[in-house]
């Protein structure tokens, strides 16, 4: 899992952050506005926290915890949630979330 995390964090620094690491909350966001499909737009602060939400929802989907409903009249998607999530130390919900964007960025066909 380190290996694949780490080429994920590597591609993406690259291309969106001069090289300079991205943190996980930042590869978050970028999923967010990847889901989103509007890479050309500038956000407020609620928004991005929105965006956020975005990409939980459909990082965390795969594994049951949500799923797709609709898209609403400004293009936003929404889910809903379907199982509650398990109450995880912070180590442990960091794990729980590289392990999805690993599983997101295979399917992208980013990594193998």
């Amino acid at each position: 899992m380190k290996s694949k995390w780490d080429k994920i964090v590597s591609i993406l620094s690259k291309r969106f952050n001069d090289g300079q690491v991205l943190e996980i909350e930042a590869i978050i966001y970028l999923i967010g506005i990847q889901e989103l499909g509007k890479t050309e737009l500038r956000f407020k602060k609620d928004q991005k926290i929105d965006l956020m939400h975005i990409a939980i929802c459909r990082l965390l989907e795969p594994l049951g915890y949500y799923e797709f409903e609709y898209i609403d009249k400004e293009g936003w998607p929404h889910y809903k949630n379907l199982i509650k999530l398990p109450k995880l130390k912070s180590g442990e919900q960091t794990i729980l979330m590289k392990e999805a964007i690993i599983n997101y960025f295979m399917k992208k066909q980013l990594i193998q």
